[in-house]
């Protein structure tokens, strides 16, 4: 690989190296000479670094170049920079006038990068040469005083003022030298001062010595032959002595850049002329790239051009004719090549961190991006943008180099990644762009607590269900991932002992229960549940569990004293004249159950057949159907079923003994075949009378309630329940209703002694009913539960379903 490859591929480490490190806001510029021994002082990098003699050990400084040779190294011990390797300046810069090295001071424990610029001082160790060590010009005798000869141009290696400067001629009688200072090089021309004489000297040897500029100067010698030729008196001229012309590069193969048109004077073969390029210092780059037509003189491009490359090309030519001797003049042409915007912008991304937290705060760096253009002027000069709003964007610490930050609140949450399109653009006319996509991924951090679906949970669990039942199961989500969003659940501490009645998995949150409910014991309980990831720190949220115990029928009728349950029997005596309806007895019960559970029923169980009473199914009252007969028994047992309405229904019994006496005891008689109207304002009256005013209160009571909590509520976690409302009429019955299931219950004057005891039911079954009782043993249930018939019974028979309490 050439100098100029090795050089190509050291710029670009460096510039991975400086995308990848901290940058400083400084340069540090030094200069050496070449050729200088080993070890020379270059300059203080300690001092200039603000560093202690022991921190460069104990921070690790480097020096790192894209040479293949290390030039320069720093002394641990005095903090210089010190030469390491032979410097030759035409080694490293071969055809620039300003030579520098570029050079990166790296610090570790914390990484820090500077950049340091060492020029290189050109010392005149080259001698100026020329190409070949002799020449030959053929000048015919009748060549004019002043009449101008071009002498090769001699090189040399060194620049600026240790370049070629001067030229000198050996001492002659018949030419002097005139030196020219063109824009690139110095050339030099014979003068004819005195006419040529073939006769007198047909051959004159010359001696040209160029001289460069340097302290001591070097020279370099060209033996030039001078064959003197009678014949042709004229020579070709040109219209100037220097043409300039511009030539875009992007101009076609093939294209005639400029047309030359030399004159002479001669006729016939003396005046016919040819056109040849004569450069001999780079004829061989020339011909590669221009060409000339020798008739025409026009100068043809043979190659493309490439302004990044070679800015400018200077042509040497010659216009000679084919008289005898030749006669011949020069010109130069000085082509310059106009930079077009043929190289679209470069982008090169480095130190690019993914995944990035997604917590990251403002400012953080994510990548660091290059921007190189081979272009010049504007159209080398580049922007670069962000395509999209996206929450990042580019700082430029330096020219064309760039950092992307986070300019945004991450989350990874609403976007896991991020491509963002980076574009950068020239300022060329019509300006060229390049696009690269990075790719940013986000990792998750613990920012979001479990949620569970509702603010509330209600459960509804039977009663006596069995131990150990999963009654309910919790379920949370966090929308992180991976240990953040692995969610365990557990149970909170109360003031009721919740622990010892239900528990829950931490992983799959099922709730199970501990112990076996009774509604009659308690009827609702609440605990709450928290949900806890496993992030770091943990984040969690509660939810309120409102459990719901629903009644089973489990209990069986009770019956209410004087009488007992089945076992003793129980004697009523009524008179033997007593007249058809006359009251026996009432049987009462009650059932610890609720709802329809509780809704009992009388019956007449034993014996068979038996038409002499009868009983009210909803009330236990037990009257005779007809009068007395001779034939009738003096003593009629009488066994009284009493049912719930629960599925399975559950009963008691009771016996009670009828006997019919002869008694003279009209007035006892005459109190037990009254109306229940005509009686006397007894103490159960006086219960029902309070009952009444206190069912009224709690009806308005409930009503404002309701309006309160249709306002104003804002949790709907008991919507499904309503207030309990209770209606009264203008016939002093009343009604009682309750969510989906309601009663009316409605007395007559016949019944004033009928007992009604109401137990609330805070939680009804979700099936609608409505029960009415309307005096005496008429009893209409008007909407039925699942599986239950709809009965209807009217006044005077026997009634289908009756009961004595009433559980609401």
């Amino acid at each position: 690989m050439g100098s100029q490859g090795q050089r190509e591929t050291g710029r670009i480490c460096l510039v991975a190296l400086f995308c990848s490190l901290g940058l400083s806001a400084a340069q540090i510029s030094y200069s050496i000479s070449e050729e200088v021994d080993k070890g020379t002082f270059v300059g203080n990098i300690a001092k200039d670094l603000n560093l202690i003699i022991h921190e460069i050990e104990s921070r690790g400084l480097q020096i790192v170049s894209g040479y293949n040779k290390r030039y320069f190294d720093v002394n641990s011990r005095t903090g210089g920079l010190i030469v390491n390797d032979r410097i030759d300046r035409e080694e490293i810069c071969s055809n620039s006038a300003k030579c520098s090295v570029n050079i990166e001071a790296i610090l570790h424990h914390p990484m820090h990068l500077h950049r340091i610029e060492v020029n290189i001082l050109d010392i005149n160790d080259n001698s100026p040469f020329f190409h070949e060590t002799s020449c030959s010009l053929n000048i015919t005798e009748s060549a004019y005083t002043g009449e101008r000869f071009p002498l090769p141009v001699a090189n040399d290696a060194d620049s600026g003022s240790n370049s070629v400067k001067s030229y000198k001629l050996s001492q002659n009688e018949h030419f002097s030298l005139d030196v020219q200072s063109g824009e690139q090089s110095v050339s030099a021309e014979l003068v004819l001062q005195k006419a040529l004489d073939r006769e007198k000297q047909s051959v004159i040897h010359l001696t040209l010595t160029a001289v460069d500029g340097g302290k001591p100067s070097r020279s370099g010698t060209l033996n030039i032959f001078v064959n003197v030729i009678d014949a042709n008196d004229n020579i070709p001229s040109f219209s100037k002595s220097l043409y300039k012309v511009r030539v875009a590069e992007n101009t076609p193969i093939g294209t005639t850049i400029i047309t030359l048109n030399a004159t002479d004077l001669d006729e016939g073969i003396n005046g016919e002329l040819v056109y040849s390029i004569t450069d001999r210092t780079s004829s061989s780059k020339l011909s590669n790239v221009f060409s000339i037509d020798s008739i025409t003189g026009g100068i043809t491009l043979q190659s493309n051009l490439n302004y990044e490359e070679n800015p400018a090309y200077e042509i040497r030519v010659q216009a000679r004719d084919k008289g005898t001797p030749l006669r011949s003049s020069h010109c130069k042409v000085l082509v310059e090549v106009i930079d077009v915007n043929d190289n679209p912008p470069e982008i090169i991304v480095t130190s690019l961190i993914s995944p990035l937290k997604e917590h990251s705060v403002l400012g953080t760096v994510v990548a660091l991006i290059t921007v190189t253009d081979k272009d010049s002027g504007t159209n080398g000069d580049t922007k670069l943008n962000i395509s999209k709003s996206v929450p990042f964007k580019l700082k430029a610490p330096y020219r064309n180099y760039y950092s992307l930050v986070v300019d945004g609140i991450l989350d990874r949450e609403h976007g896991s990644s991020y491509n963002i399109t980076v574009i950068a653009t020239d300022e060329g006319n019509p300006p060229l762009s390049s696009t690269t996509v990075i790719t940013v991924q986000l990792s998750d951090v613990n920012d979001n607590a479990p949620r569970f679906p509702e603010r509330g949970i209600n459960v509804y669990l039977k009663e006596n269900s069995q131990i150990g039942a999963v009654i309910y199961t919790a379920s949370a989500f966090d929308p992180d991932v991976g240990d953040n969003a692995r969610i365990s659940y557990s149970l909170l501490e109360s003031s009721r002992p919740v622990k010892s009645m239900v528990s829950i998995n931490s992983d799959s949150g099922d709730i199970h229960s501990l112990q076996s409910f009774n509604y009659e014991e308690m009827n609702t309980f609440q605990f709450k549940v928290q949900a806890t990831d496993s992030g770091v720190p943990p984040l969690s949220s509660n939810v309120t569990v409102n459990v719901f115990v629903l009644d089973e029928n489990d209990n069986s009728p009770v019956v209410l004293a004087p009488y007992s349950e089945h076992g003793s029997v129980n004697t009523e005596n009524i008179p033997f004249s007593a007249d058809t309806g006359y009251f026996v007895a009432k049987v009462r019960a009650v059932d610890s159950d609720s709802g329809y559970n509780a809704l009992l029923s009388y019956h007449i169980a034993e014996p068979k057949g038996n038409n002499l009473f009868r009983i009210g199914t909803s009330n236990g009252e037990i009257r005779t159907k007809r009068r007395m007969s001779d034939n009738d028994l003096k003593t009629h047992p009488l066994v009284i079923l009493v049912s719930d309405n629960g599925e399975p229904s559950l009963s008691a019994t009771v016996s009670v003994d009828v006997v019919v006496v002869e008694s003279t005891e009209d007035s006892h008689a005459q109190r037990k075949h009254l109306p229940m109207k005509e009686e006397s304002f007894s103490d159960l009256n006086l219960y029902l009378l309070i009952a009444i005013v206190s069912v009224s209160v709690i009806f308005l009571l409930s009503l404002i309630s309701l309006i309160a909590v249709k306002c104003y509520r804002t949790d709907g976690s008991f919507s499904r329940y309503s207030a309990p409302v209770i209606t009264t009429h203008p016939d002093g019955s009343w009604s009682y209703s309750k969510s989906t299931q309601q009663y009316d219950v409605c007395f007559s004057s016949d019944t004033l002694k009928s007992d009604v005891v109401v137990f609330p039911a805070p939680f009804p079954p979700a099936d609608a009913e409505l029960i009415s009782i309307n005096g005496g043993d008429t009893f209409n249930r008007t909407q039925t539960l699942p599986n239950k018939e709809k009965e209807t019974t009217s006044s005077g028979s026997e009634p289908a379903a009756g009961r004595s309490g009433l559980r609401g």
